[in-house]
Parts: C-alpha cells; structure tokens; sequence
C-alpha cells in the first residue's frame, strides 16, 4: 500500500488509508487522509464499498477477501500478479491496471 500511495502522491493525488488499526499514526508517510477503523479486517468492506473499482495487486487472503466482496458487491477489479479468479480483468502493469480500473469505473 506504501507504495500505490506514493506514486499516487508523486502524480498529484490525494492518498486516503483506511486502517485496520486504531492509531491514525501508523499510516505509511504517503497517506494524506488516515481513517483509523480499529476493525482489523473487518474494514476490508469499507475499502471495498467506497470504491469505484478495485486493483488487487499481488495476493494473500486479505486481498483474497476483498476481491470475493468486490465481486459480491458488483465492483470491477483489475489484477496484477494477483489471484486468478475469472472476473478479474488482467493487466500487464501498474499503468495497464490504472488505466483498465478508470475505465471500468466509468
């Protein structure tokens, strides 16, 4: 997450982390916005539901449970190096991935 919020940052963006902590300081240096939940994973369902379309990049059973309430949910992902489930739309890359996900938001 370090590091989609930096080179969001680096273009110009506004970084928001939804943690799963209560400490807003344990935010990487990069989120603008730190939401403290004090859900632990339980707040994969609130980054799910604020999206417009999600990208799962790599893949353990965190991202594993978004990406099933993602799908639950109707929401568009978009995978990099990611679990290989059927409505996930695949990319070649960080650019490939961002461009896929705007346009599936759209």
């Amino acid at each position: 997450m370090e590091a989609a919020c930096r080179g969001a940052r680096t273009a110009g963006g506004t970084t928001v982390g939804i943690l799963p902590g209560a400490d807003r300081a344990a935010a990487n240096q990069y989120v603008d916005v730190a939401i403290a939940t004090g859900m632990g994973e339980l707040r994969n369902g609130l980054v799910v539901r604020t999206a417009d379309a999600l990208i799962a990049v790599g893949g353990e059973f965190g991202t594993l449970s978004e990406l099933a309430l993602a799908l639950k949910a109707g929401k568009p992902v978009v995978g990099l190096g990611s679990w290989d489930l059927d409505p996930i739309v695949r990319a070649d890359g960080p650019e490939d991935a961002v461009r896929r996900a705007l346009q599936l938001a759209a």
